[in-house]
């Protein structure tokens, strides 16, 4: 279902400028705020039965979080949002998987959705200009550390900012993996934390060895200028 909200969500936003609007309003207030009432006609359609406060309110980060994201030509933004294959299975049907699922070392397996933060923070170093590299690296790993650092109230306050310097970027943000995290943070932060920081190293380490490796090819010398 998550998948399925964050779709209809980020849908929604690109036909109903209105709609996106009042979604945007409420963003990094609480959900009591008078602010966050337009909200609702929206999004509590999509709550799950007896959703306590903590859940309730990644719902709400979300989708103002979509809504607020800057416009993206169409047909380039529908890659921060997977598509649902309705013949596919259910993500929701692994949601509750035991966490070692949400550790595995292969990328495919590495969250119910797909990539976590941490894989969109390195894929804003390891995608810039050669001469941004090293300058998006730092930012990048400044950003994601502040962010592992917080208690929910304070990662919910944050994550607007970071979210619009990764789309500001071009980089997609998987919108039901960062729901389902927001939901667990309450109560998994470290684990949470954990899976960003080697998602974000562990791309990074693959860049820098690939990039190695061309090196090293350059530097091989062509057989036909040797000299006889």
């Amino acid at each position: 279902m998550r998948l399925r909200y964050t779709s209809w969500i980020a849908e929604r936003c690109r036909d109903d400028p209105g709609m996106r609007r009042q979604l945007a309003g409420g963003l990094r207030m609480p959900l009591d705020h008078k602010r966050v009432q337009p909200m609702h006609r929206y999004v509590t359609r999509w709550l799950p039965k007896g959703a306590s406060d903590e859940e309730q309110r990644a719902y709400y980060t979300v989708a103002a979080l979509i809504a607020a994201q800057p416009r993206i030509r169409r047909g380039t933004d529908e890659e921060s949002v997977p598509a649902a294959d309705s013949g596919s299975q259910d993500p929701d049907q692994h949601a509750d998987a035991d966490g070692a699922a949400a550790l595995s070392t292969a990328p495919a397996k590495s969250a119910p959705y797909g990539q976590s933060l941490g894989s969109a923070f390195a894929h804003a170093a390891i995608d810039a200009p050669a001469r941004e590299r090293l300058m998006r690296t730092e930012t990048a790993e400044r950003t994601l550390h502040l962010l592992t650092r917080q208690s929910t109230n304070g990662l919910h306050r944050h994550l607007p900012a970071a979210v619009l310097y990764l789309r500001d970027l071009d980089v997609p943000v998987d919108w039901a993996q960062l729901l389902q995290d927001l939901i667990r943070w309450p109560t998994q932060s470290g684990r949470i934390s954990r899976r960003w920081l080697q998602d974000f190293h562990r791309l990074r380490t693959k860049e820098e060895e690939r990039l190695s490796e061309e090196k090293d090819q350059q530097q091989i010398p062509d057989p036909g200028d040797t000299e006889d």
